[in-house]
């Protein structure tokens, strides 16, 4: 400490080991980290540009202008005396004020705004509402806990404002901008309640309140924000994890970031080639592409591909990706499969990536292994500060780490939460943003999307300019509407579906019969007859409960074992589960039952002669029926047999859908059913919906960020380590082995999140809960009921 009791070093993170981080260099290695990420003469620097629809060269430039000046300022807010306690000291300091709440203040104070705005090519609001909000944690409202600039504790906080390092930074936002010299000034007073520091809370709240209003019309000042926003952003994510690990950020950014650009031929050889070979392998005769897959090459940057069940759309979407690689506007360095389901279900995405090379393929999902190991984070600020408060979400240094390993990868396969959660604020999701901007888009199973993420999608496919192909089976008509009007193609249209005879003879040809049940006891009845009878059998059921109670009750009828899936086990069993029922409906020889829930509608490659389920909405119906008599194996003769029956409840649906999917069914008839007919009749009976609303908060936050939710409704389930799995999990983590094998969503009321129950270790991750293994079987999954 200086005489004046100021620090010599100012500190931006906690010290770990020897290494000590000044907030100066910090400030000056997030500044030359967005220079050297968006670089505007190298490809991720032009593909952010253009996902943010800045064509032109001076607004290119003007972004990175912007960008640069708001990571010099970012962290400015951290001069100060509590947040320097609390990165310097063992003990949990509660700080008054959040530090970019302090740093978008700092903006405000009038000396500081003039400075900056006698350079036109800055906008003073852009770079306040990213510097405030680039920990996704700053709120206009009175009622929430990230209100800006609302202090806890304390009435005043001390300020190391005349630092040099304050000083230094400020000369250097000089040079970068070409502004004036020498530089304004700050108050010597602590911060509190009184001038200049109201003053200027009241004129950024002005200016907040005005830049909401100009970004809801003016979409190119939104396009401009959104970029400098989510790019501090990523450069404070990339520069605080790479020092941290040191590495050297030019090196590793020139690693990593700047690799080579995907060419014309590398699809086919890491993806196309390898997957012919097994097809050939499998199916003993020469591949050939059919015409439609052949033809989706030629599709453009947006389209909407919707094709039956087991038609092949993974190969054509391939082709598609790999025409894009010929896009001489824009250069592209990698493919992302995005996938609805929120599980960790591996077995689930094998079939996007899994040819490629395993140094440039990833699957995605919230527990993989991190390839930067560790890192310290700021501490918390205005946050509880007892021992016993416990986050148990994925700290924003894990959820950092996390993405920086994925960025070297080509080819992903990853949930739509992983990638397009940004639209909401997610965290991780803008750390992955980059990697999104510089990608060709595969989103899959659209059909599935609730209301909120249908709206989501909407709007990532309005505002922002990446190429996309959107795929499913069947899709109503007012959503294909929504799709439509906003710019992607039809494929096929109705003169291609004419043109391409061997997906309209897929399409066309009578797969079913049908017959409507009384209950689930006929239902048990027809399931047992036709499995003695030597029938490949599945029954779906729309809750987890039932599936497990009709799994015991046809192992009390056939006295033997039955095959059960759900989403809801361990993830190592789940992996084994899958492949065995996989490969049991993949055969043709043996009887098989097995008994699944709506896990079975996401491109599950199963193929029954008998295929059960409860009534369910009809878009959900047309894809259980999609595993029937999948591939014409038996022949063009051969008719698989559905039968549906009303379920005990409608639950998780609601009755309208339950309604409206017994017309459909009832509109079906009960001989020769094709898919065609099926797709007609879900235009018939799809349910009424309104236009996707333009809420998104990434999209209609202007000063302020707070997280939201891509769906419709929080998951009812909690991820969590069995109690009996802990000391497994313990080993895992000290060996920095991957441990994805042990999490399992079990319902929120049976997750431990707080050690209430059982006794919570210190070295657990903050966002496992506990569950309790008496509840668990490896056959039947998590049972709300103990086992005995």
């Amino acid at each position: 400490m200086s005489k004046n009791n100021i620090p010599d070093m100012l500190l931006a993170k906690s010290k770990r080991g020897d290494l000590v981080v000044s907030l100066q260099r910090h400030l000056l290695e997030t500044e030359q980290t967005s220079r050297e990420i968006f670089c505007l003469d190298k490809r991720w620097g032009r593909n952010w540009c253009r996902f943010f629809k800045l064509y032109a060269q001076d607004k290119q430039e003007k972004f990175l202008l912007n960008l640069r000046v708001a990571a010099l300022f970012h962290d400015m807010g951290k001069a100060n005396e509590e947040f320097y306690l609390a990165v310097s000291s063992p003990n949990r300091i509660a700080q008054t004020l959040r530090h970019e709440h302090i740093s978008a203040l700092l903006l405000h104070l009038p000396a500081i705004k003039q400075w900056l705005s006698a350079n036109p090519k800055l906008d003073f609001d852009v770079i306040c509402a990213a510097v405030l909000s680039h920990h996704i944690k700053a709120a206009r409202g009175n009622d929430d806990k990230w209100q800006w600039c609302q202090p806890k504790g304390n009435g005043f906080l001390r300020l190391y404002l005349q630092h040099p390092e304050v000083k230094f930074i400020l000369e250097e936002i000089a040079k970068v901008a070409s502004l004036a010299t020498p530089v304004p000034d700050l108050p010597t007073n602590s911060w509190s309640k009184q001038a200049p520091w109201q003053q200027a809370y009241l004129q950024g709240i002005t200016s907040a309140d005005r830049l909401k209003r100009s970004i809801a019309n003016d979409f190119e000042r939104c396009g401009l924000l959104l970029a400098v926003k989510a790019g501090l952003i990523v450069a404070d994510s990339a520069s605080s994890g790479l020092v941290r690990e040191n590495h050297k950020i030019t090196e590793w950014i020139n690693d990593v970031v700047h690799t080579k650009t995907i060419a014309e031929t590398d699809i086919d050889n890491a993806i196309l080639t390898p997957r012919i070979q097994q097809i050939e392998k499998n199916k003993n005769k020469p591949f050939k592409y059919q015409s439609f897959q052949e033809k989706a090459a030629s599709l453009g940057r947006r389209a909407l591909l919707l094709a039956a069940c087991g038609a092949g759309k993974t190969l054509a979407a391939w082709k598609w990706a790999e025409a894009q690689t010929k896009d001489s506007q824009q250069e592209i360095g990698k493919v992302i499969f995005l996938y609805p389901t929120k599980g960790t279900a591996t077995e689930g995405f094998r079939d996007y990536v899994s040819w490629a090379p395993e140094t440039e393929a990833s699957l995605v999902h919230s527990s993989s292994r991190y390839e930067l190991e560790a890192i310290m984070n700021n501490p918390n600020e205005n946050e509880e500060t007892s021992k016993n408060t416990k986050d148990f979400r994925l700290t924003e240094a894990e959820q950092r780490l996390f993405a920086l390993g994925l960025w070297s990868r080509r080819y992903f396969s990853a949930t739509v939460d992983q990638f397009l959660s940004f639209i909401e604020h997610g965290y991780t999701s803008l750390c992955l943003l980059p990697v999104l901007a510089d990608a060709a888009v595969i989103i899959d199973e659209v059909h599935s999307f609730d209301r909120r993420m249908f709206d989501n999608l909407v709007n990532f496919l309005k505002r922002f300019d990446v190429p996309v192909l959107c795929m499913t089976a069947t899709l109503s008509p007012a959503r294909q509407k929504e799709l439509l009007d906003i710019g992607l193609r039809l494929y096929p249209n109705e003169g291609e579906r004419l043109e391409f005879t061997d997906l309209a003879s897929k399409e066309q040809h009578p797969r079913y019969n049908h017959e409507a049940l009384a209950n689930q006891d006929k239902a048990l009845e027809k399931a047992t007859f036709a499995y003695k009878a030597g029938k490949r059998v599945l029954w779906v059921v729309n809750t987890i409960s039932r599936c497990q109670q009709i799994a015991r009750q046809l192992e009390d009828q056939l006295k033997q074992q039955v095959l059960i899936y759900h989403s809801r086990y361990k993830l190592e069993d789940r992996q084994i589960i899958h492949a065995n029922t996989v490969k049991s409906f993949q055969q043709q020889k043996k009887a098989v039952i097995a008994v699944t829930t709506q896990v079975c509608e996401m491109s599950l490659d199963l193929d029954a002669d008998v295929l059960i389920t409860e009534i369910a909405p009809v878009s959900s119906l047309v894809q259980r029926f999609g595993r029937a008599n999948r591939h014409l194996a038996r022949g063009e003769d051969f008719r698989a047999q559905l039968y549906s029956y009303q379920p005990e409840s409608h639950l998780p649906y609601s009755k309208e859908e339950i309604q409206t999917a017994q017309k459909f069914i009832q509109s079906l008839g009960s001989t020769d059913i094709s898919q065609a007919l099926m797709a007609k009749k879900l235009e018939e009976f799809s349910l009424t919906e309104p236009k996707a609303s333009e809420s998104a908060r990434f999209l209609a936050g202007g000063y302020f960020a707070t997280p939201g939710t891509l769906r419709d409704i929080d998951d009812f389930t909690f991820t969590s380590i069995l109690d009996g799995d802990l000391k497994e999990l313990e080993s895992e983590l000290k060996e920095k082995r991957p441990y994805d094998k042990l999490l399992i969503s079990v319902p929120k009321k049976y997750a431990d999140k707080d050690g209430k129950s059982i006794s919570r270790p210190d070295w657990l991750p903050k966002y496992l809960a506990i569950a309790k293994s008496s509840h668990y079987c490896p056959r039947f999954g998590f049972i709300e009921q103990e086992e005995k």
